[in-house]
């Protein structure tokens, strides 16, 4: 029971000692000892003294430890009785001389005095807090009423300057900026003054600045530009120029009116992209269409014809720009079964490669095949012709053609599994050969320069399904020229 006791008596110190109700000041000097609540540590506020031990404590300290029921001396343990507790203003009255520095010394009061005159002077120190006297909710230090009550304070009474009506301050907030006695500038900058309940009809009727909805477009301007915008307004009704009579057209829908519904209007014959140059009043060109029917028919077939022309020649330029000219041709040969069957049925039936050039500004060439075969070859081997064609530029290259052109028919096996053997046959063409003789324009007679040169006997019919020269029912035929790096240069 006893260490019991004693915990109870250490536990209790302990929380007295953090409520702290002595006197927590700034001293001028060290209070004295015999000052000091024991429970506390501060020099003692209403001090008692317990007469059975001498002991003196704070009233408020020790009531807060007996409290805790323990009824003991928190100084020599001695047992406690309410009736033996007595207050001692002898020594409150040498305490409550004690000098002090004011509580807002930090702030800059620079006030020094006993710990009794205090409370007077807080009545009175600039830097205290205190609430706003007109109840406004507000705790402000002293020195900072003055500029509250005049300025901020939201219950504080203000006259309004310009219509005299009193108002609390908050209602004066309420009230700047609506006030009808105040002057203010128009609000479109046109630069007059007025009272502000004149500023609505001013805005509405006599201000150069406002803006009004033009009449004619209904789009929204500016009263004093309103006028020149009816010289550029789209909806402005105009006069017909043609004076045809029409008016009150608007200014946008002029254009069409001049085009199509104007009588006196001079318009262009219809026909007359095709040359015809005719030109008069509208209401006349339908007996010119009348009366020159013959003529227009005849310009519009030479009309036709020149397009036609036109047609050809960019149909030409076309097909050279899709000419390959990096002297290599790969020729896929598509559907070789059913064309293999026509060139059976179809005596020497001749498939024709798209053109190549053998280089930039170079020889124009085309490849052949019959798929049946050609002269020794009919009917057992692939035959494979090369032929010049009438080139762009062949004015300005050497004759005969003499490069050495090679023929190739591709193996189509996947190269990861065994390495293609392409078939592949090269020749150098004889100066002296016709087939390779600077071409004319026009060969309309089927000899041996229109036939090409090549090998009439390329691949057996047998040998060709040996391997994958035939893959996917297409065949791959390479023919490539060897140019010169000097040529190319």
């Amino acid at each position: 029971m006893l260490t019991g006791r004693r915990r109870t008596f250490s536990t209790s110190l302990r929380l007295f000692q953090a409520i702290m109700p002595g006197y927590d000041y700034k001293f001028l000097e060290k209070p004295k000892r015999r000052f000091q609540c024991p429970l506390c540590n501060k020099p003692m506020r209403e001090p008692v003294q317990v007469s059975t031990c001498g002991h003196r404590f704070c009233d408020t300290c020790l009531q807060e430890f007996l409290s805790e029921g323990v009824f003991k001396c928190p100084e020599d343990q001695l047992p406690l009785d309410y009736a033996k507790i007595y207050p001692d203003p002898e020594l409150e009255a040498q305490i409550l001389a004690v000098p002090i520095r004011c509580i807002h010394s930090e702030e800059g009061c620079r006030w020094t005095g006993q710990i009794k005159q205090l409370q007077i002077h807080l009545s009175t120190c600039p830097f205290n807090v205190i609430p706003c006297p007109n109840r406004c909710t507000i705790k402000l230090s002293r020195r900072d009423l003055a500029e509250h009550l005049q300025h901020d304070c939201p219950k504080r009474r203000v006259k309004c300057e310009y219509c005299g009506s009193d108002f609390t301050g908050e209602g004066y907030e309420n009230h700047q900026g609506i006030c009808p006695q105040e002057s203010v500038y128009c609000e479109n900058k046109c630069g007059a003054r007025m009272m502000r309940r004149l500023l609505s009809q001013h805005c509405l009727t006599d201000c150069p600045k406002r803006t009004q909805p033009c009449k004619f477009c209904g789009k929204e301007f500016v009263f004093d530009t309103i006028q020149n915008h009816q010289y550029q307004c789209p909806r402005y009704p105009v006069v017909c120029p043609n004076q045809c009579g029409v008016s009150n057209i608007a200014r946008e829908d002029l254009a069409n009116h001049l085009r199509d519904n104007c009588n006196t209007a001079m318009v262009l014959c219809p026909f007359k992209d095709a040359g015809c140059k005719h030109r008069c009043h509208k209401i006349a060109m339908s007996r010119h269409i009348d009366e020159n029917m013959k003529v227009h028919l005849n310009i519009m077939c030479n009309l036709v014809n020149r397009q036609r022309q036109d047609i050809l020649e960019l149909r030409r330029e076309v097909e050279e720009l899709s000419v390959g000219s990096d002297g290599v041709l790969i020729w896929k040969i598509t559907d070789y079964v059913r064309k293999m069957q026509e060139a059976k049925l179809r005596n020497n039936y001749e498939f024709f490669s798209p053109p190549f050039y053998t280089h930039r500004y170079g020889y124009k060439l085309q490849v052949s095949a019959f798929l049946n075969g050609n002269g020794s070859g009919e009917g057992t081997h692939l035959s494979v012709y090369i032929r010049v064609l009438p080139g762009e530029y062949d004015n300005l290259l050497e004759w005969p053609f003499s490069y050495k052109v090679t023929f190739s028919i591709m193996d189509q096996s996947d190269p990861s599994l065994s390495k293609p053997q392409h078939i592949t046959e090269t020749f150098t063409p004889d100066p002296n050969w016709k087939n390779f003789q600077k071409p004319v324009n026009s060969r309309n007679s089927m000899d041996e320069s229109t036939l090409g040169f090549g090998y009439p006997k390329f691949i057996s019919h047998e040998e060709i399904k040996k391997r994958n020269y035939i893959r996917d029912n297409s065949i791959f035929i390479r023919a490539s020229v060897e140019i010169p790096q000097k040529i190319l240069a």
